[in-house]
C-alpha cells in the first residue's frame, strides 16, 4: 500500500467585512442610541462601542 501527500491549496484572502466609512457612520448610530439608553444599565456597553469603534474609523 502506498501513501499519498496531499496538497492543501492555500486558503483566499479574508477580505474585510466593512469599510473605513462603514466605521463612521456604524459610530455615529451607534451615538445616537446612546442617546437614547442613557439612564439604563445597558448604555455602559454601547458606550464602550461607540468609543471601540472610534479606534477602528
Amino acid at each position: 500500500m502506498t501513501t499519498q501527500t496531499m496538497i492543501q491549496p492555500e486558503p483566499a484572502r479574508a477580505r474585510a467585512v466593512f469599510s473605513t466609512e462603514d466605521f463612521q457612520l456604524l459610530r455615529e448610530a451607534v451615538a445616537a442610541h446612546l442617546r437614547t439608553v442613557a439612564d439604563s444599565p445597558e448604555s455602559v456597553k454601547f458606550s464602550n462601542l461607540y468609543h471601540r469603534l472610534g479606534r477602528l474609523g
